[in-house]
């Protein structure tokens, strides 16, 4: 197990070809937003004075939902509870790694119950589970990029969750710094785009260079020279909160640049619009927590 603190150091291996893009198997957990709302403010995205629109919510859900099994993904579904409005951002229920699933420990009090009640998921469905004992949110902040993990820091996880999770699940974890409270979890700065990379290649990413410390953009720089660098304009309609397949990326609809930026690449953007959800401040990649047996 490898701990990595952003510093420049080695040469990065060859990229895949993007015209060999292909569809590998995804499974994901989601979770209906039968109780969304926006009742209290723990980041710049959520104003509880103005309304929300549950039916709407579950209706963008649904369409969702709906693409992802279009696409051959396997989709589980978790009991959303009345009392939790943003379980629907189901990533940050956990992270889920070779059957084991390491729960998530909230940073806010709003929250914190939705840790328990996915890891009670997580062993009813035969996953081995970690308690934690650091905070985290998460897939919100913890991205499989090939062998690695990439692990944010600076507004939600501590970074004392990364030796947790490096001792979990034996594998070097990255640390990168978040340093805009818009883009306050990784997956709202940084999307990986081929889960499932050609041995010995470098996974294709996207991300926001502003969103990253100084230090954490020369290790992204260092790491993946061909990453897709995203305008903000994409950004701030949560465009890097997508999923991909690995030939198809499922991205908010607003998200043109970046849309043209993947059929450059190879990859075939699909657009869904969830603007109610982003409301709480969440997206695609947030309604979307991916299970790996």
């Amino acid at each position: 197990m490898t701990l990595t603190d952003a510093t420049p150091g080695r040469d990065a291996a060859a990229t895949p070809d993007s015209a060999a893009r292909r569809a590998t198997s995804r499974t994901v957990l989601m979770c209906r937003p039968d109780h969304f709302t926006v009742s209290y403010r723990i980041n710049p995205w959520m104003h509880p004075q103005e309304p929300t629109d549950t039916g709407r919510a579950v209706r963008q859900w649904e369409s969702l939902y709906e693409t992802y099994l279009a696409l051959g993904i396997a989709v589980e579904v978790i009991d959303p509870v009345e009392s939790l409005p943003d379980m629907v951002y189901a990533a940050n229920g956990g992270f889920v790694l070779d059957g084991v699933a390491y729960g998530a420990l909230f940073a806010h009090e709003e929250r914190a119950a939705e840790g328990p009640a996915y890891m009670r998921w997580f062993e009813q469905a035969g996953y081995t589970v970690h308690q934690p004992h650091h905070v985290n949110e998460g897939e919100g902040d913890f991205l499989l990029a090939g062998q690695s993990i990439l692990a944010g820091y600076g507004f939600r996880s501590d970074r004392a969750s990364h030796r947790e999770l490096a001792d979990i699940f034996g594998r070097e974890v990255v640390g990168l710094e978040l340093v805009d409270p818009r883009f306050y979890h990784l997956d709202t700065a940084l999307a990986v785009l081929d889960p499932e990379p050609a041995e010995g290649a470098v996974p294709t990413i996207a991300y926001l260079p502003a969103a990253f410390s100084e230090q954490s953009r020369l290790e992204l720089e260092r790491r993946y020279p061909d990453a897709i660098r995203v305008a903000e304009s994409d950004a701030v309609v949560l465009g890097l909160n997508c999923f991909s397949d690995g030939a198809s990326v499922v991205i908010a609809e607003r998200a043109r640049g970046f849309a043209r930026q993947l059929t450059e690449r190879g990859y075939t953007p699909v657009g869904v619009e969830l603007d109610e959800l982003l409301r709480g401040g969440g997206g695609v990649k947030c309604c979307t927590l991916e299970l790996r047996r």
